[in-house]
């Protein structure tokens, strides 16, 4: 049996997490994009120098170390979430400080090649657990940040942030540094 993922209704997320979702939602089979994000990522910033990895495009913005380890947590914690919510577990999630994280982090400090090997092998054992999880599982609601979200939901939101993010890379960082 092949797992089918559908389009999560408005009611199974915040209305944030639309600018992650509907984008996605809007192209097709979620399935295949998880692992096509792996090789876009390292495409686009695997040939990157830690001196390069380390531009950001304004004063105030993350460097491309920051940005990756950003999607980093949040692939963990959208991971978690996922989990939590598939097995049933109705315990409400916490939120996340985005920017703390980030700060508290010290992404700089990394290889650029670690924060993308991190990335690509958390994101195979996500593609793992999605594929092995049963349609009831991901029609599953739980709460995160205060707000309903599903399985399902989540699963395009982890698409969806990671896109979000890539387009920034190439729109505002990448062209300034090649």
């Amino acid at each position: 049996m092949t797992l089918e993922i559908t389009i999560p209704n408005s009611n199974e997320y915040a209305s944030y997490y639309g600018r992650y979702i509907e984008p996605v939602a809007a192209r097709g089979d979620v399935l295949a994009a998880l692992p096509r994000q792996i090789d876009e990522i390292k495409s686009a910033l695997g040939n990157l120098t830690d001196e390069q990895a380390l531009f950001r495009d304004a004063p105030n913005e993350w460097t491309i170390k920051e940005v990756m380890g950003h999607m980093n947590d949040v692939e963990r914690i959208f991971a978690y979430r996922l989990i939590c919510i598939s097995r049933n577990d109705q315990t409400p999630l916490p939120g996340f400080e985005q920017d703390d994280y980030v700060r508290e982090a010290g992404f700089n400090n990394y290889p650029i090649a670690d924060l993308i090997s991190e990335f690509e092998l958390m994101r195979h054992a996500n593609i793992l657990a999605i594929k092995n999880m049963s349609t009831e599982s991901t029609l599953r609601l739980g709460t995160a940040s205060g707000f309903p979200v599903s399985v399902r939901a989540l699963i395009y939101m982890l698409v969806g942030h990671v896109e979000h993010h890539m387009a920034s890379l190439h729109e505002k960082y990448l062209p300034a540094i090649k």
